[in-house]
Order: C-alpha cells, then sequence, then structure tokens
C-alpha cells in the first residue's frame, strides 16, 4: 500500500516524537517516585529530578545533528539513553539526559524540516503532546521498574528511524540534491519530483545553502552578532524563559510533593496528578489540532491572557478571599486583634516587596503577551527558506503590519 505524501509525513512525524515519550514518561515516574521513602531526603530529591535535564539541550547536540544529520543523531541520542538505563544510578542518569536531550532537541527540528508549512504547527507540537500523555502513564507505580522500562520506546526509536528520510535540508546541504529532491517529492508529491511544490522548495533551498556558502560556516558568534540573528535567538530564549518562570516544570516534577504536603492521601495524590496530566493532555491535543490555522502568534497572547483570568478566577473564588477570613477566625477573644494586625502585615509586606520589584521586572522583561504581541513576528504558513528574509525585512515592533499575519498557502 502506497501511503499519501500527508500521511507518510505525519508517520515520520510521529516516530520522530517516540523520544518524547520518554522525557514525559520520565516526568511521570519521578513525580510519584518523589513520594516513596528513598527520597525524604529534599537535597536527594532534587538532584534525581534535576539531574536528569543537565546535558538535555546542550551544544554539542548541533555538532551532531549537522555532522550525523538529523536522523542519525535521533538514532545516537536513543542509544545513549538505552546504554546508560541498564544502571540507574546518578551517573547513568546524568548521561542519560544527554540522550533524551538529544532526541528532544532534534524531534521538533528533524519535523520542521521535512514538514509542508501547511501541517508544520501540528507535526512540531506532537513533542510536547507526546510527553504529556506517557507523563500520564508514568504516575502509578513504584519508581525502580518504571525508570527502567523507559528504555521500551527507544528501542523502536532506533528501529523505525531506518526507516524514516533523512531532511532533505541537510541532505542538500550535504551536495545530496537528487537524494533531497527525491525526499521531498516522497513526503509532499506521491515521489514525483517534477511538482510545482517540490521545483519550487528545492530552488528555495538550493538559494539558502548558496549563500549560506559564500558567507562560510556558520559561527556561535554570528547568533550575536548578526542582528536578524541576535533578534531570532533573543525571541526564542526570551519565549522558553518566560515559560519555565510560569513555574510549569516545578508543578510537573513536584506535583505530588506538594499534594502530600497538603494532606493528602496518595491514592489521592496520584488521582490529582492523573487529572493534572489528563487536562494538560486535553490541552495540547487541541493545540495540535488549530496551531496551523490560527498561527502562533495569536495562541500565546490569548494562552498568555486566558492563564491570568483563570488563576484569577480561582484565587478569588478560594484563595484570596480566605487568606484574610481563615485569621480573622482562629484567634480568641482577647488576641484576635493583635494576631490578625500581625498575619496581616504578612500581606502589606509582601506588597510592599512586589510593589517595588514588579515595575522593574516588567520594565526588563514586560508584560508577556503584550510582548508577543509587539515583537514576535507570525511564522505559520512561511517556509523555513524564507525566516532569513522575515526577520531580515520586519520591523522590530510588527504588532498590526502584515508580519504579524499568517501566510495562506
Amino acid at each position: 500500500m502506497v501511503l499519501s505524501p500527508k500521511v507518510y509525513t505525519w508517520l515520520c512525524g510521529l516516530f520522530a516524537s517516540l523520544g518524547s515519550i520518554i522525557f514525559g514518561y520520565d516526568l511521570g515516574v519521578i513525580a510519584g517516585a518523589t513520594m516513596g521513602p528513598d527520597f525524604n531526603n529534599p537535597n536527594l530529591e532534587g538532584l534525581i529530578t534535576s539531574i536528569f535535564r543537565i546535558f538535555a539541550g546542550m551544544f554539542p547536540v548541533a555538532y551532531f545533528a549537522d555532522f550525523l544529520g538529523r536522523r542519525k543523531t535521533i538514532q545516537v541520542g536513543a542509544l545513549i539513553y538505552i546504554s546508560m538505563m541498564f544502571r540507574l544510578t546518578y551517573f547513568s542518569r546524568f548521561f542519560a539526559g544527554f540522550g533524551v536531550g538529544i532526541m528532544a532537541d532534534l524531534a521538533p527540528l528533524y519535523q520542521a524540516e521535512i514538514a509542508h508549512p501547511s501541517i508544520r504547527g501540528r507535526l512540531t507540537t506532537l513533542q510536547q503532546t507526546f510527553g504529556t500523555s506517557a507523563g500520564l502513564k508514568g504516575t502509578q507505580a513504584e519508581w525502580r521498574v518504571p525508570l527502567g522500562i523507559q528504555i521500551i520506546p527507544a528501542l523502536p526509536l532506533v528501529a523505525f528511524m531506518l526507516l524514516l528520510p533523512e531532511s532533505p535540508r541537510w541532505l542538500a546541504e550535504k551536495g545530496r540534491i537528487d537524494e533531497a529532491a527525491k525526499t521531498l517529492a516522497r513526503l509532499h508529491a506521491h515521489g514525483n519530483v517534477d511538482d510545482p511544490f517540490v521545483i519550487s522548495q528545492m530552488e528555495d533551498i538550493k538559494a539558502e545553502i548558496q549563500k549560506a556558502r559564500e558567507i562560510g560556516a556558520a559561527s556561535w558568534g554570528e547568533l550575536f552578532t548578526v542582528p536578524s540573528n541576535f533578534r531570532r535567538v533573543a525571541l526564542g530564549y526570551i519565549l522558553q524563559f518566560s515559560v519555565q518562570m510560569t513555574g510549569v516544570s516545578a508543578i510537573q516534577y513536584y506535583s505530588t510533593t506538594i499534594f502530600t504536603t497538603m494532606g493528602f492521601t496518595a491514592t489521592r495524590v496520584l488521582l490529582f496528578q492523573s487529572i493534572n496530566s489528563i487536562i494538560a493532555l486535553i490541552g495540547e491535543v487541541c493545540c495540535v489540532l488549530w496551531v496551523d490555522n490560527t498561527g502562533r502568534r495569536k495562541p500565546l497572547i490569548v494562552g498568555n491572557v486566558l492563564t491570568t483570568w483563570v488563576f484569577n478566577f480561582f484565587f478569588s473564588a478560594c484563595i484570596g478571599p480566605l487568606s484574610w477570613a481563615y485569621p480573622a477566625e482562629i484567634y480568641s477573644t482577647r488576641t484576635r486583634a493583635k494576631a490578625t494586625a500581625l498575619t496581616s502585615s504578612a500581606s502589606w509586606l509582601s506588597n510592599f516587596f512586589i510593589a517595588q520589584v514588579t515595575p522593574i521586572a516588567f520594565q526588563h522583561i514586560g508584560w508577556n503577551a503584550l510582548f508577543i504581541w509587539a515583537f514576535y513576528p507570525e511564522t505559520s504558513g512561511r517556509r523555513l527558506e524564507e525566516m532569513d528574509t522575515l526577520f531580515e525585512d520586519a520591523p522590530l515592533f510588527v504588532a498590526n503590519t502584515p508580519y504579524a499575519k499568517t501566510q495562506n498557502r
């Protein structure tokens, strides 16, 4: 049976996302594992949790990706992970994190380079969705066996990557133009190398490669010295940093600890953790379904606004009012006035600190949604080869300009 280009591309993207299952499963396992008696030491708990991510996203990944290719580098990451997981030690977990870092970093890169612009958003967001679905699976058992069986998705990943095509852009960069054209044709045109899209895409790829060769090999320094490159690095870095500053990783890693500290039973804690994962999974499936229709800017802006609204609703419905009601009723009549005044001072002192720090933070960081609205060009619907031109031509302030709109293809 001959698969249609869209189905074939989706299958390639799905298999490439198997590495994120390992990462997401690890989040779930560690969240449950830290409830056990082996992790009563908070320093040990933090070390076990964080050591897995030390190597993830480190710079050597870029060299492997350019030298070996996207496909083989993902395989290398899976093999490193498999070899390290046979010994569940700090050392193995440290380097297993390196293997997962390779898979997590390279999967969206590979997906972006094989995808048609019309489905690129959906394909690259599979990484997060697979991670969350796997995190849901890892919340129900003790830690030793679940940590060990994480090698199961890594094994088919190594095998399946042998069957997947290499990135056509990497092939073209290495001078393998015919292979690149055939890969593009298989992905997008039923194998027809004379298809207009394939011809147009190959012309764009060859033009970009020729331009790159005239300039010379890319260096780390030019990411900071070339204005359009620095702009893109800054936008990407700020976006990733702001996401982590929401505290999402703290919730993923330590939600079981938080619920346990609040006095819930182990069964309830795992139930709450599962609900938390299900909610996240539903949201990520929604993102996969609509991201290529809505673009990138709108979900980022609306998501930031809705996050503050939902937070404010539950804060106002539960936490905020009760923070005043509870202290006012727990003291005896003779001490109530003094004690309430003392406990209320915690609110005023913290308010003073927040009032002092917040304007400075906003001056340097800015409101996240407003920052995205003002400075992030829309990339949805554009070919990867158009990105240089987009960021060279787009003004710094892109709101209400054509650069803020989705390109339909």
